[in-house]
């Protein structure tokens, strides 16, 4: 029993076990995928009670950390993906899954990340915070460039993205409230984790044929997020040891250009282009989770 709760409350057990049950149980993603918006919403809000903008209060102290965001996130991130999908994609769909991965906003795991591994953790909650804000306007505009001709609505999109990204974040600084935040910080980790865990479980769920049937698609998505996560990430690394960079700074810098919500992207990526384009984000998923336990056993050997 005790076996059972450790696996239950581990995350990355808890998203590694939503990829084999959607591999197996994938039939009942169909019947699931009408909820995905919901928990999507639910997961976005407790993930966003992480955000403190009280650090956002002077703007002249943030401004670096803020742009930072915006440019590593988005500007760097999306370069090195959608040039990888754009030649090693064999179909429109799948690129389309990756304009979405590149559109969304970033990993708010990045924040607790920064904490566990030493980062920068006010650096990162002004880079998120910066990256989301900007998610609101980059994703109608990206989405609408590369995919506007398949008839997808810049501007219902973006009405999309006040719903899944504002609307969820004023509802968390609600929650931040001082008689709501204590047990919003018991529940909060394990709501995020069974959130994202649904999401996946429904798009690895409606992609499980690829999965047995197409290695060669889930090879190539492999390829471009792997190069996208640990070869920008180790580049990056690199880059800015060498321009002698902070190194509590640069790890943050590190995950700001690397990690995305698979989440969000997973539901976008369904709602906007259909099931298949779902796929890189149910890899980015995964990929993001090894990623992170690579970075934790390079800071775990860097210190020993």
């Amino acid at each position: 029993m005790k076996l059972v709760r450790i696996i239950l409350l581990n995350r990355n057990t808890v998203l590694v076990l939503a990829v084999i049950v959607g591999l197996i149980f994938g039939k009942y993603a169909e019947f699931l995928k009408p909820y995905t918006v919901v928990a999507l919403a639910l997961t976005m809000t407790f993930s966003l009670t992480g955000l403190d903008f009280s650090v956002l209060n002077s703007f002249k102290k943030i401004v670096k950390p803020f742009f930072a965001g915006i440019i590593l996130n988005y500007f760097l991130f999306g370069s090195v993906i959608l040039t990888l999908a754009w030649f090693l994609m064999p179909s429109d769909e799948l690129f389309y899954g990756f304009v979405v991965i590149v559109a969304a906003p970033p990993g708010v795991a990045i924040i607790p990340f920064s904490y566990i591994l030493k980062g920068n953790v006010n650096y990162a909650i002004v880079g998120v915070s910066a990256a989301f804000l900007a998610s609101i306007f980059f994703a109608p505009l990206l989405v609408d460039f590369f995919a506007g001709s398949k008839g997808i609505s810049s501007f219902d999109l973006f009405l999309t993205m006040l719903q899944l990204v504002v609307l969820p974040l004023i509802i968390a600084q609600f929650l931040r409230l001082k008689y709501l935040f204590p047990f919003v910080q018991k529940v909060r980790g394990k709501v995020v984790d069974w959130g994202f865990a649904f999401l996946i479980f429904v798009a690895v769920g409606l992609n499980r044929q690829v999965f047995f049937s197409d290695p060669k698609k889930l090879f190539l998505v492999s390829i471009v997020l792997f190069l996208g996560l640990f070869g920008l990430g180790i580049l990056y690394d690199f880059v800015a040891k060498k321009f002698k960079v902070d190194p509590s700074i640069r790890l943050t810098q590190n995950m700001l250009a690397t990690i995305k919500s698979s989440g969000f992207s997973v539901f976008t990526a369904i709602t906007l282009f259909g099931k298949e384009a779902a796929i890189p984000s149910a890899v980015l998923a995964v990929m993001v989770l090894f990623y992170l336990i690579f970075l934790s056993i390079k800071v775990s050997r860097v210190s020993k």
